[in-house]
């Protein structure tokens, strides 16, 4: 069987997802809904999210942006 850690990490609501990642908490809701978000876990009525699966889903988007390589037009 697997312990408990006795520190274990702090675990964010909806509210602070949201507000983490700059978005409405209709938004985080709707990418649950569609299991396009980040991981949570479901503690009874709760949806809670561990910040490591909120940072390790961040670093997953797509990203864009880059410069252009020298040369280039």
């Amino acid at each position: 069987m697997e312990t408990v850690p006795n520190n274990p990490t702090p675990l964010l609501n909806e509210y602070q997802v949201a507000e983490m990642l700059g978005v409405s908490v209709a938004t985080v809701r709707r990418w649950r809904l569609q299991k396009q978000g980040p991981r949570f876990l479901k503690l009874g009525a709760l949806c809670k999210y561990r910040p490591a699966d909120v940072s390790r889903w961040l670093e997953s988007r797509p990203t864009g942006g880059s410069e252009p390589e020298p040369g280039a037009r």
